[in-house]
């Protein structure tokens, strides 16, 4: 899991930069456009085509062209639709997704993943909740295509993970990923970009850099590797995890107000849905052994 714990940090920090320095400054098409490219150009030079065959890496393409170009041309086109707490709001329901994507791919049914996702929901919904506004449900639908396009990426990887050699070198393959991902992220800026709104400082130029570099490259290449380490109950609750750790950054680096009942309950109630994973995968492993 300690991947998954670095990358929400380093994910939690890097939103807060775009918060900061990009949101309603830069163009999102382009942002998102700038953010794939260099994360393609980070693994380019590392990608071996010859340890995948042709159906393998065009999976990977398809996963990074859904979980980052898709997700992300849902995800800004939300903005036009709703509010900014109420698309943080709506992104919290992803954890239900996975639960219920990875039980379906894997074809089983394991009730303790979608309660303890449902669990996660709950304690990210008490940190989020701010109210919303009437007539909201085409915007809620844009960004549950958002989460569900993440959530699909994610259990989609693993499926993918589990059936290629545990020896496999990821990071010689990895800019498959990305390559998939900039066959979207393409031709939405093409499409919904705007030419007016392109980086003007240096300081714009440095965080999207880091975004690139860091953020979507390391970041994605760890949170897909961590996905692949962990239950699927680990990893729908820890796509929650960005929302209280989140609100921390803002508060503790920006000096942003936080209501901190609201973000220690929420916090509490995912900690305790994390525990009750745990709780029952250590149990189960206890019946495994005794049998």
């Amino acid at each position: 899991m300690g991947y998954l714990v670095g990358v929400t940090a380093l994910w939690a920090f890097s939103f807060s930069l775009i918060g900061v320095y990009l949101a309603g400054q830069v163009d999102s098409y382009f942002a998102v456009l700038v953010r794939v490219t260099l994360a393609m150009l980070v693994f380019l030079p590392f990608l071996r085509p010859s340890l995948l065959r042709g159906k393998q890496r065009l999976a990977l393409m398809a996963l990074g062209a859904i979980q980052l170009g898709v997700m992300y041309t849902f995800f800004y086109h939300s903005f036009l639709l709703l509010s900014v707490p109420e698309v943080l709001l709506f992104t919290i329901f992803t954890p239900v997704y996975i639960a219920l994507l990875d039980d379906l791919m894997f074809k089983r049914f394991t009730p303790i993943y979608l309660v303890t996702a449902v669990l996660a929901v709950i304690g990210a919904g008490v940190i989020r909740y701010d109210g919303v506004d009437s007539g909201f449900w085409l915007g809620f639908l844009v960004v549950q295509g958002a989460n569900l396009c993440f959530a699909i990426g994610q259990v989609g990887y693993r499926r993918l993970a589990s059936g290629l050699p545990p020896t496999l070198a990821w990071h010689n393959v990895f800019g498959w990923f990305f390559i998939g991902a900039m066959l979207v992220a393409l031709p939405a800026f093409l499409l919904f970009g705007n030419n007016s709104a392109l980086p003007t400082t240096s300081l714009q130029w440095g965080v999207l850099a880091w975004l690139g570099l860091v953020a979507s490259g390391v970041g994605y290449f760890a949170w897909n590797q961590g996905a692949t380490k962990v239950d699927a109950g680990t990893l729908a609750i820890m796509n929650n995890a960005l929302v209280p750790a989140g609100l921390v950054v803002n508060l503790v680096i920006w000096n942003r107000d936080a209501e901190l009942d609201k973000l220690l309950l929420g916090a509490a109630i995912m900690g305790a849905s994390l525990w009750l994973n745990h709780w029952w995968l250590q149990r189960r492993k206890v019946a495994a052994a005794a049998s």
